[in-house]
């Protein structure tokens, strides 16, 4: 399982572009394992996370105009919990997931299918 970002799936105003690339560069690393090591039973995905309340954002969230400004940007109209995203690993790590690999699971309240 890898943790990557919305920001390694589609361009925005609030990364760098070195930051996109590590993170689209995590995205194929997850999908070439996926196929090299398929055969021996071991799947390999990557989670997306999307805007999250953690202590990396605390600054930026603290800006009460801001954090308006981002959550208008989420269809689902509020930031995400690293909660979230724990569920999500969870689910790819079952076996209910046993016939999952090489697959993007983005956890961003719908802010990249607008």
């Amino acid at each position: 399982m890898n943790i990557s970002s919305t920001a390694g799936l589609v361009g925005g105003p609030y990364s760098g572009a070195s930051y996109s690339a590590t993170k689209g560069a995590v995205r194929l690393f997850t999908k070439s394992t996926a196929i090299q090591y398929a055969k021996e039973g071991i799947r390999c995905n990557s989670v997306h996370p999307g805007l999250l309340e953690t202590p990396m954002t605390e600054d930026i969230l603290a800006d009460a105009a801001h954090r308006e400004e981002r959550t208008q940007r989420i269809p689902l109209g509020k930031i995400g919990t690293a909660e979230d995203i724990a569920y999500g690993v969870l689910y790819l790590a079952s076996d209910e997931a046993s016939f999952i690999t090489g697959s993007e699971l983005v956890i961003d309240g719908g802010a990249t299918a607008q």
